[in-house]
């Protein structure tokens, strides 16, 4: 295969991927009210199957991606001027299989490794104030507003010369409102959020076919999601997942391509079972309900969480 054509296959396939996975978040019950020092730990075993749609951009067909994805986080929550407030950690560590064809060149690529970590802060403007446990007990949710930022720092494995990635060379960051009202045992949950990139500054630089130094740039991606869940009963419930995003048009050493433009959709179920009193397991499934451009992934999430509220005894 010519190795330019080969590089212009792994390198859509496997950069821009970790961007499309952070874009497909459906998270339902962001904003969930805990008592002060709540903590968590969760792990999360998440594949995506599919294929990658260029709409036409480039003379890309059949591309593939076939990725596992296992994310470490902890959580805490705490008492932030008198409203309730959560922190949480992620390290997400991923293995990829990618392929596809260009002009009936066939190209393959395998890696694992460590993806960008990231880490979220939110807090409740209104109907959330901080509480213990006891407080806790005797408090009902109606209606609950909150703000977040999740940021994405330029960590996971990164080698400028190279174009199959798991890092991404830049930050991201995500502010986001979350709307949370609770109607007996249902509950409707809202949010509206915008990422911002910076630039990669070492874009596929200091090699053969690259000699110089190129800058990869995005624009802002906005995005909305919506869920309505079910209470069974305590720590027991079901939820219809659904969001939309839109923008994040790329540009190669100031040259923006307008066709990279992103007007996408998902829609899927999370369930959470209660195992015992501080374990559980979600199980969700999300896919495309429409894709214009970027990853079309079936996506097979399952995770286990401990939790506990001061010191565990």
């Amino acid at each position: 295969m010519d190795l330019l054509v080969k590089v212009a296959l792994l390198s859509v396939l496997a950069i821009c991927w970790p961007q499309w996975l952070y874009t497909q978040d459906l998270a339902p019950r962001a904003y969930l009210i805990t008592p002060v020092h709540s903590n968590a730990v969760t792990v999360t075993y998440s594949f995506y199957d599919g294929n990658i749609l260029f709409d036409g951009t480039i003379p890309i067909t059949d591309s593939t991606a076939r990725v596992n994805v296992s994310v470490l986080s902890l959580s805490h929550s705490l008492n932030f001027f008198g409203r309730s407030a959560n922190f949480t950690a992620s390290l997400p560590y991923g293995v990829g299989n990618f392929r596809g064809q260009v002009l009936g060149a066939e190209a393959n690529a395998y890696r694992s490794g460590l993806l960008p970590s990231s880490f979220r802060f939110s807090m409740n403007v209104l109907g959330g104030p901080a509480m213990d446990i006891h407080e806790f007990r005797n408090w009902q949710q109606k209606t609950v507003l909150g703000i977040s930022l999740k940021i994405v720092p330029p960590s996971g494995q990164y080698d400028a010369a190279k174009l199959v990635n798991y890092g991404t060379n830049r930050w991201a960051f995500k502010p986001e409102i979350g709307l949370s009202r609770r109607r007996g045992h249902w509950v409707i949950d809202t949010y509206g959020a915008v990422w911002f990139f910076t630039a990669n500054s070492e874009f596929f630089s200091r090699n053969q076919l690259s000699r110089g130094i190129n800058t990869q740039e995005q624009s802002p991606t906005g995005s909305f999601e919506g869920h309505l869940s079910y209470d069974v009963k305590p720590r027991l419930w079901a939820s219809l997942d659904g969001n939309f995003w839109f923008g994040g048009t790329t540009r190669l050493n100031g040259v923006e391509n307008a066709a990279t433009v992103q007007r996408n959709s998902r829609i899927g179920g999370t369930v959470s079972i209660p195992v015992s009193k501080r374990q559980s397991l979600k199980f969700s499934y999300n896919d495309g309900a429409y894709i214009r451009y970027g990853g079309n992934f079936h996506n097979l999430s399952i995770a286990w969480q401990y939790s506990w509220v001061g010191t565990p005894k």
